[in-house]
């Protein structure tokens, strides 16, 4: 109940209420008979009363659609082939079929038709105010739409940067993974450009504006957030196109079967009635009603979306369902998706007449009052080798350079842990590393010791999530990243990834989207995989979009149109198996429902098919439809 909305949950408790009275009604007339024991006209509004309030909403909408212009949809049809059970005196097959219609509707409502909710209000990147330095250099906090280009502002440690520009003074890192879903911190110094939505680090930075606030880099990602769903391309009903066809034919066959037949009779001089033509034409228009497939297209959708919940993977609608069953690419981020997004030491190598475990005692002395991730990680690796960050008066004038390095004295000797730069100012010469990710090099008393490389690991499923989407029919597999191309050449190498694009900002990100989107077939479709708040406008541009739900931004699962809810990327290749699975059992009722029917409309119109050939073909092809959507819940 908590899932649906409140007009849901309306129609939910007036449907229930229907089928209560339904059950009632239909009991007693099992055991005595309501004609023995009411006059029709009571047993009419009996009927009538349950089936209003079931279905007045129905009847409404195809009387606005009517005024609208447009005449012919399932709300008309539904509403034709009631009335006309009701015309003929079969009111429980009125009531029946109103109540299969909404039921499928509820389920319809539920699997799909949870709005979303605008995400901008959720982007933590939009910044609140600017420090807009004066004349006398003081600032004061002011609107970001208020400052002007050229301006100066001023970025405190923990703020985020308002405005886009260029760094005239100080030094920091910046955190970068809102924008670029990267968790290395990238450095900032003097004359560096800067973006919007960064969040500074340690030092203090003066930064030169370069653009107005709705120019910026945090205006466009929110303005991307909230127009890429309205260029989605959204599937339209399967019901509604078919209807569109489908019932002014019958509407118009039944009025004819109801008219011309017993004319042509009249006019040879045959025996024509009336009353035997307009009876085959009310069957004709209860045959003719689509409910098997208005409930069991919706019910076989959400069918699939909950063998998918089975598997901890939130399927926001039917229709995605049906896209990631057609996805033949699949575009991936890198960092959190295939990546753990956690750095770690990855390889050590130690120079001549240095050891491992040596080499890392040395850096973790040195970075031990670190709070920077490299750090955080090699102290990490030092505490899995099973040593102990108790240095005592071996470590002394501990001092950090940002940017740089750090400086040291450990047991006696002058120690320096940083860039290959760093040590180069020094005099030393280093062996140099080409491995991707972030290389740590390390030399005591003037002598190389050797150096550290720090990566962001592979997650440990990626590989075979990779194989396994391969397996489920993927033709391709294509990674974005915001990192390095020497990252991400190495990651897309060790997963065998057929593409990659690396350095990409959000805005890239949607650009090269729409470029793959554009180069696929009509009937391909491309699925994108994401975590981040800047994967938000691609997850939203994309057929169907991915995140990761448990270390996922609330933007991301906010845009996306599925979340693995427990981040195992090796479970999109399930949900694509259970995709393709629903897709196959939703033509298998389409087929069979309207296989039955039209060989029961043409023996209704012939008048070989009975009242119960046509309740039948209405309900009991319904039924039928209905447990063979049920098969879509088995993983």
């Amino acid at each position: 109940m908590k899932d649906l909305t409140a007009k849901q949950r309306k129609t939910l408790v007036r449907v229930l209420i229907a089928i209560q009275c339904f059950v009632v009604l239909m009991t007693i007339d099992r055991i005595w008979k309501l004609e023995e024991l009411f006059p029709a006209p009571v047993i009419f509004v009996m009927y009538a009363l349950p089936y209003l309030l079931a279905g007045y909403d129905v009847i409404l909408r195809a009387f606005k659609n009517i005024r609208n212009g447009q005449v012919f949809d399932e709300n008309f049809l539904m509403m034709i082939a009631t009335f006309a059970a009701f015309a003929i005196s079969e009111y429980s097959e009125a009531l029946a079929v109103m109540l299969f219609y909404q039921v499928g509707e509820l389920f319809q409502g539920y699997a799909v038709g949870r709005s979303r909710k605008s995400i901008a209000d959720m982007m933590s990147i939009a910044p609140e105010y600017a420090n807009l330095e004066g004349d006398d250099g003081s600032y004061e906090e002011v609107d970001p739409d208020d400052v002007e280009v050229g301006a100066t502002i001023i970025i405190k440690p923990g703020e985020k940067i308002p405005l886009d520009g260029t760094v005239i003074s100080g030094e920091s890192y910046l955190n970068t993974a809102a924008l670029t879903g990267e968790s290395v911190p990238r450095r900032a110094a003097e004359g560096d450009d800067v973006i919007s939505g960064c969040v500074n680090g340690e030092g203090t930075l003066r930064v030169r504006v370069s653009k107005a606030y709705e120019d910026s880099t945090v205006a466009r990602i929110l303005e991307m957030v909230e127009n890429a769903s309205s260029r989605k391309a959204k599937l339209e009903g399967f019901i509604t196109r078919f209807a569109k066809v489908y019932t002014p034919v019958v509407t118009i066959g039944a009025l004819l079967l109801a008219v011309v037949p017993p004319l042509v009779l009249m006019a040879t001089g045959a025996d024509y009635a009336f009353g035997e033509w307009i009876k085959r034409a009310c069957i004709f228009l209860i045959v003719s009603c689509p409910c098997a497939l208005v409930i069991s297209v919706p019910l076989g959708f959400f069918g699939g979306i909950g063998a998918a919940s089975g598997i901890g993977v939130l399927v926001k609608g039917g229709n995605f369902l049906e896209a990631i069953a057609e996805a033949d690419t699949i575009v991936m981020d890198k960092t959190g998706t295939l990546t753990k997004g956690e750095f770690a030491v990855k390889k050590i190598y130690p120079a001549e007449g240095a050891s491992a475990e040596e080499l890392l005692t040395v850096a973790a002395a040195g970075e031990s009052f670190s709070t920077h991730p490299i750090a955080v990680s090699i102290m990490s690796a030092y505490e899995q080798f099973g040593g102990q960050a108790a240095w005592g008066d071996r470590l002394k004038d501990v001092k950090e350079e940002a940017g740089h390095g750090v400086s040291c004295i450990f047991d006696g000797k002058e120690v320096y842990i940083g860039r290959e730069g760093f040590l180069a100012d020094k005099g030393i010469d280093v062996e140099k590393i080409d491995d991707a990710g972030t290389v740590v090099y390390i030399a005591a008393d003037g002598t190389y010791m050797g150096s550290i490389l720090i990566a962001d690991a592979v997650k440990d499923k990626a590989g075979a999530a990779v194989s396994d989407m391969r397996a489920a029919g993927v033709k391709r597999l294509i990674m974005l990243t915001g990192d390095r191309k020497e990252a991400a050449a190495a990651v897309a190498k060790e997963l065998g990834l057929d593409e990659y694009y690396a350095g990409l900002l959000p805005a890239d990100k949607v650009s090269r989207v729409e470029e793959l989107m554009n180069s696929l077939g009509e009937k391909e479709k491309l699925a994108f995989v994401g975590d981040g708040i800047n994967d938000a406008p691609v997850l939203m541009r994309a057929d169907v979009g991915i995140a990761m739900g448990s270390m996922g931004s609330d933007a991301a699962i906010e845009a996306a149109d599925i979340v693995l809810m427990d981040d195992d990327i090796a479970k999109i290749a399930d949900t694509v198996k259970i995709g393709r699975k629903t897709i196959r059992i939703v033509r298998e009722n389409i087929v069979f429902a309207i296989g039955v029917k039209v060989i029961i409309l043409i023996l209704g119109a012939i008048g070989f098919a009975s009242m119960w050939a046509a309740v039948f073909a209405d309900v009991g092809v319904a039924v039928i439809a209905i447990l063979n959507s049920m098969r879509c819940l088995k993983k």
